[in-house]
């Protein structure tokens, strides 16, 4: 069993063995992990009973990861199911752009929610889910008025939905810049973009490059990008 840090370990991307999407994947000293769980970082503790009981009681071999806004469980995976991962990948088409977008917004939607949760509060932090929703009913978001969908928004990961929500780019565009405009309400300042970003790196560099690109095809985007620098 292993506590490491992000600076440690590698995390990329592959295609799941047996299903049709995508998972985490965490390397470190030739061994391969998966993602497990996330927790924020006020809950430290739920996060290391939840290591200790995989390692201690059940006997896996697990990876803590601590990072500056949560920590998640990693366990090891099989060199089988690496290699089969590897063969689906290689007949993965390229049109998965769009579902790349959105998970790089859950993302950011993320990180801002447990940012107001660690910094502000769970109070706010309710607030905050409350708002977030309003924004989606708002503008009309598919998937606004599922009854589970600020709970599978802010709590499931986005790069382990076994479906993302079918929204398109007018979606995505409005909601970075409602984000932004809600997240300058909360802090009174933007330091919350540069944070919210750094959870990007869950991605590749390839995608985290598509996804600066990107970023920088709209206002919205652009305003995350300068809040970075």
């Amino acid at each position: 069993m292993f506590i490491l840090k992000r600076q440690d370990v590698e995390i990329k991307k592959i295609h799941h063995p047996h299903r049709a999407q995508q998972i985490l994947i965490l390397c470190y000293q030739d061994q391969v992990f998966t993602l497990l769980s996330v927790f924020p970082s006020a809950q430290e503790d739920q996060a290391r009973s939840f290591w200790r009981d995989l390692t201690d009681n059940q006997g896996k071999i697990c990876v803590l990861l601590e990072e500056p806004n949560r920590f998640s469980v990693w366990g090891k995976l099989r060199l089988d199911q690496i290699m089969a991962s590897r063969r689906d990948q290689a007949m993965t088409s390229p049109s998965l752009a769009q579902d790349l977008f959105i998970q790089a917004c859950l993302l950011v939607l993320q990180a801002v929610y447990m940012d107001v949760e660690d910094l502000l509060g769970p109070k706010q932090a309710k607030k905050f889910t409350n708002d977030v929703h309003r924004i989606l009913t708002d503008w009309n978001f598919p998937l606004a008025d599922h009854p589970q969908v600020m709970k599978i928004l802010l709590q499931t990961n986005p790069l382990e939905l076994s479906q993302l929500p079918g929204w398109e780019e007018n979606h995505l565009h409005r909601l970075l810049q409602e984000l932004y405009r809600t997240g300058k309400d909360y802090f009174g300042n933007t330091t919350f973009a540069s944070r919210a970003l750094e959870t990007l790196m869950d991605l590749s560099t390839q995608e985290q490059q598509t996804v600066s690109q990107w970023l920088k095809t709209s206002p919205a985007g652009q305003l995350w990008l300068a809040a970075e620098t």
